[in-house]
């Protein structure tokens, strides 16, 4: 009789909570759970440059690099970063130019240009650091994660987190085997966020939060028999921690095809500057078009529409762009295939006439294509991109007609533009090839 009693009880607890997840969030649970964190972000916690810092603007700089970015990448972002602009108004009185160049390669540029639209609204107001979320989030680039970050970090007072770390561990946490990213499950797990943030130490506690699910509690093979609080997760009592939580749905991949063309003319190579709404915005690299309607095998029909990268026609809304922004970096995501240097005859005859009418039309150049210099693949967002790169010369008029930024460059000066990762890769092979003095 006892037994079914108590089975009958374990079963009303596992309705409850599948009914409501938080019902089993009792006062004593929360002590447990953050006596047990503490215990073991005390001998275990990461030490990382922006850690043990009051300063708002450190802690905003690293928190903004390393969204969608690896700890390992962002330390010597963050270190040459602050050495150049150790404080807002440093940052706020610089060129936009010279943040991203310092941004280079670490992607998602449309960070960068906040950062310093943001700084500059900091000075312009004061230049006092915001210290709740409600003003953060009135600034370029900061969410509702950055802002709570910022708060709890740099101020200690306390503020929900929800990332990848904490989406993953509280996602266990919590047994949740729904879309975590969905309205309802970002509505509960920022609910589950606010009830664990403790009212004092709310800095050093986030942090234990987000060190947990980056060493213990990973995307796989999270290793449950060395967490501190297995004892509160309802996924490794179900044994669902390998399911939990719920795969994003991955994006389908379109394959495009890309051409980049250094247009050489007396020994300086033609830049653009690339314009608001266009894939790395703000950043400059050599001319560059779209293919897949010359090589109509990359791109099936039934495919949506591929994004045009016509500089001319590159407007798009901000929410596309910042999707789209973000460039595989030379971590891995971006590989140069080594082809010789290869004559006309690599290529059809039509590409290479389209691709010397696309520059008269867009650039009012006459320009031959003389080489391919190389190929290059990377990814942006959901599309695999193949550019082959290009040399061009043109050697009656370097009189350019376009209303983009552009500029005539002798090699030796790429290094004061910040390019794009697979601009600065085509900059180098010319560096490379023709030397600095082309």
């Amino acid at each position: 009789m006892l037994a079914v009693s108590c089975q009958l009880a374990n079963a009303v607890v596992t309705l409850r909570s599948m009914s409501d997840p938080l019902a089993d969030i009792t006062a004593p649970w929360l002590r447990r759970f953050r006596q047990s964190l503490k215990r073991w972000h005390a001998q275990h916690g990461r030490d990382l440059p922006w850690r043990n810092c009051r300063d708002p603007y450190k802690v905003w700089i690293s928190e903004i690099m390393l969204q969608q970015t690896t700890v390992v990448a962002v330390k010597p972002y963050f270190e040459r970063f602050l050495q150049r602009f150790p404080d807002v108004a440093s940052l706020a009185s610089a060129n936009e130019e010279d943040v991203l160049r310092l941004w280079e390669g670490l992607g998602y540029y449309s960070r960068a240009r906040n950062l310093h639209r943001a700084a500059s609204a900091i000075v312009e107001h004061g230049g006092e650091f915001p210290e709740t979320v409600e003003e953060l989030q009135q600034l370029p680039g900061i969410g509702r994660y950055t802002a709570g970050a910022i708060v709890s970090f740099a101020f200690d007072r306390p503020a929900p987190i929800v990332e990848a770390n904490t989406l993953r561990l509280y996602s266990r946490l919590l047994g949740y085997r729904d879309d975590p990213r969905s309205t309802v499950g970002q509505r509960l797990l920022w609910s589950f966020a606010e009830k664990l943030v403790p009212s004092k130490g709310a800095g050093e506690f986030n942090q234990a939060l987000t060190d947990l699910g980056a060493i213990v509690c990973t995307p796989t093979e999270p290793r449950c028999g060395d967490c501190p609080v297995a004892s509160c997760c309802r996924a490794l009592a179900e044994q669902a921690q390998a399911e939990i939580p719920q795969a994003a749905k991955r994006p389908e991949i379109t394959e495009l095809s890309e051409a980049s063309i250094a247009i050489e003319s007396k020994g300086r190579f033609l830049l653009i500057r690339r314009p608001e709404g266009a894939r790395w915005a703000g950043l400059w690299d050599f001319p560059r078009f779209e293919l897949s309607p010359l090589r109509s095998h990359h791109a099936p029909r039934d495919e949506p529409a591929a994004p045009n990268d016509s500089l001319s026609n590159s407007r798009r809304t901000k929410k596309n762009r910042d999707r789209r922004e973000a460039i595989g970096s030379s971590r891995g995501a971006m590989t140069a295939t080594n082809l010789p240097a290869s004559p006309l005859k690599a290529a059809a005859p039509q590409e290479i006439a389209q691709l010397e009418q696309r520059l008269v039309a867009e650039f009012g150049l006459v320009a031959k294509l003389t080489e391919r210099l190389t190929q290059i693949k990377h990814s942006v967002t959901r599309y695999r991109i193949t550019l082959d790169c290009w040399h061009a010369a043109c050697e009656d008029s370097r009189e350019v007609t376009t209303e983009l930024d552009n500029a005539w460059v002798a090699p030796a000066d790429f290094e004061q533009y910040p390019l794009s990762v697979t601009g600065r890769k085509l900059a180098d092979l010319i560096v490379r090839k023709f030397g600095k003095d082309a």
